[in-house]
């Protein structure tokens, strides 16, 4: 029976859940690419395995923001942002630690968060995973340029379709017309086709290979050996570079785990939940590291003033603040270099420029509260190279920054004063906003988030029951002006801001329907539609079913 589903906030954004089972630890579960947690429960084979898992586990399940039915105004995310709607969902259902299953695209941001929570992380499983999704000397199995575009030209033209090759994924299935025709549908239903094609980019850029020594909770790492989507070599690969991974390997080409010799893949998962003796305190995690530095004038308490607001509103923490300078540990890249960028604005107000520098490494837990020899010489390092308003970054903090809609180009080569390796240094700007080199706007006077579609949403949802809200007023309380916007909210989200500004609209009318306090009427005026009728055939093209229906359905379920 399927459980019901929840919805819980990841910031602004509404993250969709479930939650069953009746075993003794949690297990959240990271799907590959795109879910919808309700079309899970239509695949028999798929709902025998999570039958199974349930036994041993209280099973989580999520679709990632921008898929399923998790909200879609959000349809380009970072890997960073999906780790915390892991947290999101895993904060929602008391659950401090758990065991993570990340199955292909799913084990990237897998291993990310364990990485980097490695005290809320039980142990780590892994199915058909990949480190790289583009080819490069050093990872020659992962696909071309010409192979990703050829993966691009079919989203666009043949999405959940019978030209999309699904039968590469499952080809002990591929003459089952019930399975094939549930898995196009649940693809259909995961994502709509930009914003399939818009992550499917994103995931191109995504090189979690740095990452993986970072890992030190147990790791199972399981694959088919003739995977035709994730080459057996990639398996091997990632095992080499998590300390005491392990892989199994089993027989077969299918890449979804829930099909072929699925009692193998059940036993081996069961045997490595039992035999886990989980850490209760870690020494090491991965952080981001930020550095800054004074560029001829010492920092004031103004400023002080100024960078302890953007780091706090960003989820970091300053470990050290002179007139020279200061360095602050964030939870991931994209918070860092968004509040760098904030930071570096605002210093520009005071006539303070300052050079910054961004790091991802393992340090010691206490490392939050005061900076390691080795970590200061590799932040002077970066400095040294850095000019006044310039934010540097190293390579692998650049690979965590894919979708964070950013300009990063090289800038320096050095060698890294750690491993004598040399050491590529990329400078960032926000290029999606022309104000960087032009007289700085005032700040908003409206509370801030972790990004800028955040405040975007927030805005909107503060009035959503105001049918005369537009582009003009989201513009004047965001503080940009309307060219910016419409740049940076295509960017994002692939829509326009009058779509944007519809589509949260609608997204917040399906919730109220899900909660059966109001009626059709009632719903469509507190979501700022005057017209019902009019509410009604925009809700039908939203989501592909009259208000009415999706009542009826979401009462039955």
């Amino acid at each position: 029976m399927k459980p019901a589903t929840r919805y819980t906030k990841s910031g602004r954004i509404n993250i969709a859940y479930q939650v069953f089972g009746s075993g003794p630890i949690d297990l959240v579960y990271i799907p590959g690419w795109v879910s919808n947690i309700d079309w899970m429960w239509a695949c028999p084979e798929l709902v025998d395995f999570l039958g199974e898992l349930a036994k041993i586990a209280r099973v989580i399940l999520f679709d990632k923001r921008g898929t399923g039915l998790s909200d879609r105004v959000v349809e380009l995310s970072t890997i960073e942002e999906r780790m915390d709607d892991i947290r999101a969902v895993m904060d929602a259902v008391d659950s401090e630690r758990a065991v993570l299953f990340g199955h292909s695209e799913g084990g990237s941001v897998s291993a990310l968060f364990a990485a980097t929570y490695p005290d809320r992380t039980i142990s780590l499983i892994t199915f058909g995973i990949f480190a790289k999704r583009r080819y490069a000397s050093d990872y020659p199995w992962a696909p071309t340029d010409e192979e990703r575009q050829a993966v691009y030209d079919m989203i666009e033209h043949s999405w959940g379709s019978g030209d999309m090759n699904l039968e590469s994924l499952a080809p002990s299935k591929a003459n089952d017309k019930a399975f094939m025709d549930w898995l196009a549908n649940y693809f259909r239903s995961g994502a709509s086709p930009s914003a399939a094609l818009v992550l499917t980019k994103m995931n191109t850029q995504v090189d979690i290979v740095k990452v993986l020594g970072s890992i030190k909770v147990p790791t199972l790492l399981m694959q088919r050996t003739d995977d035709i989507d994730v080459k057996i070599e990639e398996g091997r690969f990632i095992e080499e570079r998590i300390p005491d991974a392990r892989l199994v390997e089993f027989s077969g080409n299918d890449h979804l785990f829930w099909v072929g010799n699925t009692k193998e893949v059940l036993d081996e998962m069961r045997s490595f939940i039992s035999s886990v003796n989980p850490v209760q305190n870690y020494e090491e995690r991965l952080y981001t590291i930020l550095g800054a530095r004074a560029c001829g004038k010492p920092l004031t308490a103004k400023a002080e003033e100024s960078v302890k607001k953007y780091v706090h509103q960003y989820r970091g923490r300053i470990i050290a603040f002179n007139e020279e300078g200061f360095i602050s540990t964030f939870e991931g890249p994209s918070k860092a270099t968004h509040a760098s960028i904030e930071i570096v604005k605002s210093l520009r107000r005071y006539n303070l420029p300052v050079s910054v520098g961004i790091h991802i490494r393992e340090g010691a837990v206490d490392e939050s509260h005061f900076v390691s020899k080795t970590t200061q010489r590799f932040i002077d390092l970066i400095l040294d190279y850095g000019g006044p308003n310039q934010i540097l970054i190293t390579q692998g903090v650049k690979y965590l920054l894919s979708g964070a809609g950013l300009n990063m180009s090289l800038s320096k080569t050095t060698i890294d004063p750690v491993n004598e390796e040399p050491l590529a240094l990329f400078s960032v700007i926000d290029s999606l906003d022309e104000a960087v080199n032009d007289e700085l706007r005032p700040l908003s006077n409206s509370p801030k988030n972790d990004s800028f579609i955040e405040n975007v949403l927030q805005c909107i949802d503060e009035h959503l029951g105001n049918e005369s809200f537009g582009v003009e007023m989201l513009c004047r309380e965001i503080g940009v002006s309307e060219r910016q916007l419409q740049r940076k909210l295509k960017a994002i989200t692939n829509k326009s801001p009058n779509q944007l500004i519809s589509s949260v609209r609608l997204h917040r009318a399906k919730e109220l329907i899900l909660a059966g306090k109001l009626n059709i009427a009632e719903i469509a005026y507190q979501t700022g539609f005057s017209n019902p009728s009019y509410f009604s055939k925009c809700f039908k093209k939203e989501f592909g079913t009259s208000p009415s229906i999706f009542t009826q359905q979401a009462q039955q379920s």
